[in-house]
């Protein structure tokens, strides 16, 4: 039997105790998901401090980036990690330096610098992301069934109520806004 909808849903009159009861709710699960995020880059920082390369978050980021969605031009990656082009040029020359990223030219466009994962670069991602997961993963079994069945509906719902908001707060946002600048321009398709 197919649910009906009730219509606009109600909203408590101002200062009454439902609406207070709301704001102290709100609060509580603001509170338990700021918490959950400095978990979650607390867990990054020691994933990236398991390798032995000296890296900062938004240089794994970058590289994340490149992992996820193979060779782009620098002025996308500069838009994806919210910085100026210079800054993401900065940041190439520091991952080129220490062997895992590659520029290069744009062979159709000469002045745009394309960057790509090296064999050393992908490795690093890989134990990086591996090693983050794993941690995740030992977290999330050490729940009790019941809240670690209610985890995933709950997470799911956060991040389509981000969508909602704002489209950099999708998990997504990266992939997409390098879509269209994706193709590989040093390895054309036919």
């Amino acid at each position: 039997m197919a649910q009906q909808d009730s219509g606009p849903q109600q909203t408590p009159a101002p200062g009454s105790p439902s609406e207070e009861a709301l704001d102290r709710e709100a609060e509580e699960v603001t509170v338990a998901v700021m918490a959950a995020s400095r978990l979650i880059v607390a867990l990054s920082a020691r994933a990236l401090a398991s390798v032995d390369v000296p890296l900062t978050l938004p240089q794994l980021r970058s590289l994340v980036a490149l992992h996820t969605c193979g060779p782009i031009k620098l002025a996308a990656m500069a838009a994806t990690l919210g910085v100026s082009p210079s800054t993401a040029l900065r940041m190439a020359e520091r991952l080129e330096g220490l062997g895992l990223t590659d520029r290069r030219v744009n062979p159709d466009n000469r002045r745009e610098v394309v960057l790509r994962l090296t064999p050393a670069g992908e490795e690093l991602v890989d134990r990086v992301l591996t090693h983050r997961r794993a941690e995740i993963r030992t977290l999330v079994e050490r729940l009790p069934t019941d809240q670690r069945a209610a985890l995933l509906p709950a997470l799911t719902a956060l991040t389509t109520a981000a969508a909602g908001l704002d489209p950099d707060l999708t998990p997504a946002t990266d992939a997409g806004r390098l879509a269209g600048v994706l193709d590989d321009p040093l390895n054309p398709a036919p």
